[in-house]
């Protein structure tokens, strides 16, 4: 069985197809989504900037804006040359502050000039942010007033996550997915397509063993493939992972083993490689938007978020955040637990049920 092991990871590392799939495929989700919300990232984009006043205000709103960290800011001569920036895409939003705004004299603007794509909502958000509270803050000192009411802002970890956190988790679970579902599934489709599955029933090894052997050498991948996405996105893009690692990358295996499952349930009904390859697909990926990969599911409308919430991905990821970013214990909240379990009990009694090494 040891022997047929060691067989098994040669020919999953031979495989370039499949190990592309497995280990560099998740990468380059972790890597993109790193170079855009990872490393601290608050920047959400380019702003024109048009500063047309000589007056201290204008110089201090300048100063300000360069030196909040929130945007870049491009200076521009006119606003012309600003919305043509933003119509091509080059800037998310274009400020002008008018010829003698922040001067005393009478007929002097009182108003800044703000241009926005409604297509960058998030930036617009921001920038717009930004000016009001800035705008308020000078009101307040200019009628020397202090503001009555505010807002308190407590965080409840001792680290500022942030969303590519969130989404670092999620990807893990999408490797996990992918490479066992399309990974076991497409192997037996093609052992059993090649006959070799009905080869193995004329020798002494036990059905059993050879199961085993896959399931094990498939773990070994899931291990190099969560660590590799933790190395990347923790010290590449300085991901903030507050709970133990090995304990994540324990309930990743039982992630493993729960896909593998899945895999072997696709297998047993796909008596062809293209048949296996088109269910796994068409399992993988509604799991991958609706399972909370890239957002929170509870973001979704009620009726859906209450049938998504059981997909077999969606406890798992909710499991390894609950100790990855929360840093509690992943039975915090045990029905998590208990779906897993029950995903992988349903999806085992169907293979055992259907799967056959020979041929129907």
């Amino acid at each position: 069985m040891f022997k047929l092991f060691i067989a098994n990871l040669k020919m999953l590392i031979r495989g370039r197809q499949a190990l592309f799939w497995s280990l560099f495929f998740p990468l380059m989700f972790t890597i993109i989504f790193g170079l855009f919300f990872g490393g601290n990232n608050t920047n959400v984009g380019t702003v024109a900037l048009i500063n047309n006043s000589n007056s201290e205000l204008g110089k201090t709103i300048e100063k300000t804006m360069t030196d909040s960290g929130i945007f870049k800011i491009q200076k521009e001569q006119n606003v012309n040359a600003g919305k043509d920036l933003l119509k091509k895409n080059k800037v998310t939003a274009v400020v002008e502050i008018p010829r003698d705004f922040g001067n005393s004299k009478p007929g002097a603007p009182t108003q800044m000039i703000f241009i926005n794509d409604p297509s960058n909502a998030q930036a617009n958000l921001a920038v717009a942010g930004f000016l009001d509270k800035f705008l308020n803050n000078v009101n307040f000192q200019i009628q020397n007033a202090r503001p009555i009411y505010s807002v308190k802002s407590e965080t409840m970890t001792d680290k500022n996550l942030t969303y590519f956190d969130f989404v670092l988790i999620g990807i893990i679970g999408l490797a996990l997915m992918n490479g066992s579902i399309q990974g076991i599934a497409i192997t037996m489709a093609r052992y059993r397509q090649d006959k070799i599955l009905k080869r193995i029933t004329t020798t002494p090894l036990k059905p059993w063993k050879f199961v085993f052997a896959e399931v094990m050498s498939r773990l070994v991948v899931n291990i190099v493939q969560i660590s590799l996405i933790l190395a990347v996105g923790i010290w590449g893009f300085n991901a903030h992972i507050a709970g133990n690692l090995w304990l994540i990358v324990l309930i990743s295996l039982l992630g493993g083993l729960l896909f593998q499952s899945i895999g072997f349930a696709v297998a047993s009904a796909s008596k062809t490689v293209d048949a296996a390859q088109g269910m796994s697909v068409t399992i993988s990926i509604p799991m991958m938007f609706l399972a909370g990969v890239f957002f929170p599911i509870d973001q979704l409308p009620k009726w859906l978020f209450s049938i998504v919430q059981y997909l077999p991905l969606a406890p798992l990821l909710r499991m390894i955040r609950e100790v990855g970013l929360e840093n509690v214990s992943p039975l915090t909240n045990p029905l998590n637990m208990i779906i897993v379990v029950a995903w992988i009990m349903v999806m085992l009694i169907i293979s055992v049920m259907r799967f056959r090494l020979t041929d129907e």
